[in-house]
């Protein structure tokens, strides 16, 4: 579980998310470009490059409105700020044209739309087909749990990566989303073989702090940021890219 409240990249998250929920939607990575670079005094980046899907896993579970209460929609620790009342606003019309029986490229446009508004998405085109193509880019300090993307209480969602603190000096990253081992008979996707097919990028971690552990298999390289890590992802990739490291108490 994450603890508190958390700051700007999981509240980004949700605006990520909101617009999808309230449509049903569920997000899985296409084709794209990640990175995660993080240094011994818990500074980070986080980048994703390339395509997201939206699906619709057949009704969302938070009944209506995708979400059980406002307490969902959590402020930022440092300046209390909110999901982006546009941005909901926005979701709110395009469910309204959902549920209307509308064509959903105005809904899919809207969400675009919404999304080139908030700190972190550099650009959101809609490609159609419920296929989004994206920049994103944030830094922060590891202060707290990072997740991209996030909903406590979306059930349905599968986290693309998580960073998890671990103690008082390790980080556990661990990114399930670009990975085929997710049990889909329990989950959202419910065996979506377009999905699955669609999955084709490469995730990189880079780090001048101790490797403590990770799972590809032809280890960490030394390059001028330190040591780098790097996992090609395909349709046949069983095994989610996972790495421990020692930073700073």
């Amino acid at each position: 579980m994450v603890h508190g409240i958390l700051r700007s990249p999981v509240r980004l998250t949700l605006a990520l998310l909101a617009p999808l929920l309230l449509s049903a939607c569920l997000v899985t990575p296409g084709r794209f470009t990640s990175t995660l670079d993080i240094r011994a005094d818990r500074s980070f980046t986080f980048t994703y490059q390339g395509e997201i899907l939206a699906s619709d896993p057949g009704g969302s579970p938070f009944g209506k409105s995708g979400f059980d209460s406002d307490e969902n929609l959590s402020p930022d620790a440092q300046d209390g700020e909110t999901t982006s009342p546009t941005l909901l606003k926005i979701a709110a019309q395009a469910e309204e044209r959902f549920d209307a029986g509308a064509d959903d490229t105005a809904e899919m446009q809207a969400i675009a739309t919404a999304l080139t508004k908030e700190k972190g998405f550099r650009s959101v085109r809609y490609m159609g087909d419920h296929k989004f193509e994206i920049d994103y880019a944030i830094s922060g300090r590891l202060t707290h749990a990072f997740l991209f993307p996030f909903n406590m209480d979306a059930q349905i969602v599968l986290p693309f990566v998580a960073v998890e603190l671990r103690g008082d000096d390790r980080v556990r990253v661990k990114a399930p989303g670009f990975a085929n081992d997710y049990d889909k008979s329990q989950g959202p996707m419910g065996g979506d073989d377009k999905a699955t097919k669609a999955l084709n990028g490469s995730f990189t971690l880079t780090t001048d702090a101790e490797i403590v552990s990770q799972n590809q298999e032809e280890g960490a390289e030394t390059v001028p940021q330190g040591k780098r890590i790097r996992w090609t992802i395909t349709p046949l990739t069983s095994e989610a890219p996972a790495a421990t490291l020692r930073v700073k108490p």
